[in-house]
């Protein structure tokens, strides 16, 4: 620990608030809320707290610290959420989710219409949802209007186009879905009536309009008009099987969120549900990768508070399956043990759950395919161990200029591009595969030997018996031959060769196998191309710049060592130019640069 960093850590208030790491770029790398900053903190260079390396690689990246002062921990909670989102530090969990759900709106209209959409707009209307469901969205949108005769047009219904008689009734009037509002068949007072019952139902108070239907029905019954009474029965029919479709628990429950957490070592899953009168009117699964091999607590008390932003909910109660860590004073958390709370959290557990199982299953599917292919390998190819470590090489020059290799890795079937590297040849002269693959082969297992690295099972070599015979020589010479397989896959005919061997193996062209070691292949001959391509660039423009009176090697190198890629000097400023390299130089390439963009027109 630096002692500027150490004499800061103990000079932190005993208060509430967030801390923020930066690493030496100046990049927020971590944002913490703590109840005592200095005593959370502190905790972070006691070597006893750190039990993980995730944690210690973090605060090896700590080059400065700042932090805020918050009045309470939920404050800390809140501005913590809002650093996360703002900056996402990489070590901090982030709950993403990039869908735009549907809301249903009461546009803010004369005669108001009800509509669905997928943009958030507060001017436009009073919104609800979001639903997570378009099918549960459609599903209410179709009940309100099956209860009240809501216009689905979008003509102005301004008291003026009606008085001129400026609309005409369709056919949502004769079919009775709709009472002529547009030619002033409806009042605009009874049409909001309507509105305000269907909002009702938008909000999942169906107590509401029930009780309203069943005042209705009895008033009509009683006045013997019973054809009225009939469709007010029919409607709370409607309400009713609705009702029956989402009813969970006990009806008495209502205005409650859900929310429940199950993990592995590396991710929690999370299930979050919206309760309004005993049934589910939102319900939302979650996956959050853990960074530092965060607490389940930790994560629920993050994420609880994100979903209730997220999904705009003022629900005075929180139910989950663990006590939050954080106190607040928007809602109370309860830890149900027995009853139909407890019901609602195995509910949301179960979700949680079925998730976390689908996902391990993909996870083991996914593993299980790539074993069997490389099972299929080692049987084609008779190895003695499976090849859980594959490296390819391929050359690439061009006319026998700027000659550069490549060597790609996989492992378990992957391409582990952390492993990948990139050869300047350095001992050959001239355009010389096979002389070119001996050296190198022979540069990388010699570096693994002094590292004493992790060896692949297997070695496929890009090219016919030439370049396998000049591979082989390098093991040889390193003493690895015979220890590690090696093979050569043939480009004209996609034949596979061993050493010493003047007969190809013969493998099923549709041999899983086969297309593996060609997906390699083809792999290793792109990241080579790359390579070259960028080589043969930059070797050209240097020589161009070279080629200029007043302007060397040194010059060149210069360039090179601060832009770092001849595409960066390409694209600089004159000013910047003229910064490094002077006035008279810089107006130079800039005369190259512009040559060579009327060349390209």
């Amino acid at each position: 620990m630096q002692p500027d960093l150490k004499d800061f850590v103990l000079s932190l208030p005993d208060s509430p608030g967030i801390y923020r790491y930066y690493d030496k770029e100046g990049s927020l790398i971590y944002v913490g809320k703590a109840k005592s900053l200095k005593k959370r903190v502190s905790n972070y260079f006691n070597k006893q707290s750190q039990y993980n390396r995730k944690t210690e690689k973090l605060v090896s990246e700590i080059n400065k610290i700042e932090f805020t002062l918050a009045n309470t921990e939920f404050d800390a909670l809140l501005l913590e959420n809002n650093f996360i989102k703002q900056y996402q530090p990489k070590y901090n969990i982030l709950l993403k989710d990039d869908k735009t759900f549907p809301y249903l709106v009461i546009l803010k209209e004369r005669f108001p219409r009800i509509i669905y959409t997928r943009k958030y707009l507060p001017k436009q209307g009073e919104y609800f949802g979001p639903y997570t469901s378009v099918v549960s969205m459609k599903s209410v949108l179709e009940l309100v209007r099956q209860l009240y005769s809501i216009r689905t047009c979008s003509l102005l219904l301004s008291q003026e186009n009606i008085e001129e008689k400026k609309f005409k009734v369709c056919l949502e009037f004769h079919i009775g879905n709709c009472k002529g509002p547009c030619e002033g068949l409806q009042d605009e007072d009874s049409y909001l009536e309507e509105i305000a019952q269907a909002r009702s139902i938008l909000k999942g108070d169906l107590s509401v309009v029930e009780n309203e239907f069943t005042r209705r029905m009895k008033a009509a019954a009683e006045a013997m008009e019973f054809e009225k009474a009939a469709i007010y029965k029919r409607k709370l029919d409607l309400l009713e099987k609705f009702q029956t479709k989402s009813l969970v628990v006990n009806r008495k429950l209502s205005e409650i969120d859900v929310v429940t957490i199950t993990s592995t070592s590396t991710n929690a899953y999370v299930n979050y549900m919206q309760i309004r009168e005993g049934a589910i009117i939102l319900s939302k699964n979650l996956e959050v990768k853990k960074k530092l091999e965060e607490a389940d607590d930790e994560i629920l008390s993050l994420v609880v508070q994100e979903l209730r932003t997220l999904y705009r909910s003022n629900n005075p109660e929180v139910y989950t399956n663990l006590p939050l860590l954080v106190k607040s004073d928007d809602f109370e958390n309860v830890v149900p043990q027995i009853g139909d709370k407890k019901k609602l959290i195995d509910l949301s557990l179960k979700n949680a759950l079925y998730q976390k199982r689908e996902k391990e299953i993909n996870k083991e599917e996914q593993k299980s395919k790539k074993n069997k292919v490389l099972h299929i390998m080692q049987t084609d190819l008779r190895l003695n161990q499976y090849p859980k470590i594959i490296e390819c090489f391929d050359n690439s020059n061009f006319q026998g200029t700027s000659p550069v290799a490549s060597m790609v890795r996989f492992v378990d079937g992957k391409a582990d591009k952390k492993g990948y590297r990139h050869f300047n040849i350095k001992t050959v002269v001239g355009p010389d595969d096979f002389a070119s693959m001996k050296e190198i082969v022979g540069r990388r297992y010699k570096r693994i030997m002094e590292e004493e690295g992790e060896y692949p099972q297997l070695i496929i070599v890009d090219g016919g018996k030439g370049q396998l015979s000049s591979a082989c020589e390098a093991l040889q010479e390193l003493g690895l031959y015979g220890k590690i397989p090696i093979v050569g896959i043939a480009k004209r005919l996609e034949e596979i060769y061993y050493p010493e061997d003047p007969l190809p193996l013969l493998i099923s062209k549709r041999s899983p196998a086969l297309l593996l070691i060609q997906r390699i292949r083809d792999e290793a001959h792109r990241f080579a191309i790359t390579f070259h391509r960028l080589k043969r660039s930059k070797v050209s423009f240097s020589t161009e710049l070279e080629s200029i009176p007043g302007i060397g090697k040194k010059t060149t190198d210069k360039l090179l060592s601060h832009f770092k890629s001849v595409k960066k000097i390409k694209e600089a400023s004159v000013e910047e130019l003229v910064a490094l390299v002077g006035k008279s130089a810089a107006e130079k390439i800039k005369t190259l640069r512009d040559d060579e963009k009327l060349l390209d027109t």
